[in-house]
């Protein structure tokens, strides 16, 4: 029996290639007509009036999305770039850090505002099958705010492990303070934006001041201590013991 040798890879066919990429792109015009319609419609928008906005059939939609709760995924995830688009550069612009806080929660809320119907829809639409419209959106966000908080404490060499559960944390409070402010509309935009910025400015800076980290005027962050102060549960449960 005549032994195989390794040949190499097989490469991938061109035309497939290509096939992919048309259909990606393809799947993000349908998308964007996705939110105009929403836009357009509110919160009832269906297949039907994405279908029109797109210009297209609605077989021709099911080409590329397997059904709603499909669509309303990639519509989430459409948001969630958006929403990260306005926050990543606020946090790591050169403002002290509560002015990026602030311009970060403006940046947010900025967004949902201008986009409450599809808000408000991936919040309350429930998927014949199993998942939420918002599940990878809100990773996606957690992610990029656990990174940026994470770096910020690995330069100092202080424990960064909380910056994710905190991001965690603070993607579910801008998502319910979000939800909240839309719904009842009992105050400006400016007067919620001081509100969650001041929330998660303490927040932060309590954080960081049990870590033995000061933050200056410029928003630097500085040791203030030889040993940073690492609360552990260890340590916690020592203290109560």
């Amino acid at each position: 029996m005549a032994r195989q040798g390794k040949g190499p890879a097989p490469t991938a066919d061109g035309r497939s290639t290509r096939w992919d990429s048309h259909r990606e792109a393809r799947r993000e015009e349908l998308v964007e007509a996705a939110i105009r319609a929403i836009d357009e419609h509110g919160q009832n928008a269906g297949i039907a009036e994405v279908a029109a906005a797109a210009g297209v059939s609605k077989p021709v939609l099911y080409r590329y999305f397997t059904g709603k709760d499909d669509l309303y995924r990639a519509v989430g995830q459409w948001g969630a770039q958006h929403v990260l688009d306005g926050l990543i550069p606020a946090l790591l612009s050169d403002l002290p850090i509560r002015e990026r806080v602030r311009a970060a929660m403006d940046a947010y809320l900025t967004f949902i505002d201008d986009h409450q119907a599809v808000f408000l829809l991936l919040v309350d639409h429930r998927p014949d099958t199993a998942g939420d419209p918002l599940e990878e959106g809100k990773e996606m966000i957690a992610a990029a705010i656990a990174r940026t908080f994470g770096d910020m404490l690995r330069r100092l060499g202080v424990d960064a492990a909380g910056a994710e559960p905190w991001a965690h944390g603070m993607v579910g409070f801008g998502m319910t303070s979000g939800e909240w402010w839309l719904r009842r509309r009992t105050m400006s935009k400016s007067a919620m934006g001081t509100y969650l910025s001041d929330f998660i400015w303490y927040a932060f800076h309590g954080i960081a001041k049990s870590y033995g980290v000061d933050v200056d005027e410029q928003g630097q962050l500085h040791l203030s201590v030889v040993e940073p102060v690492a609360i552990t549960p260890s340590r916690r449960s020592r203290k109560d013991a």
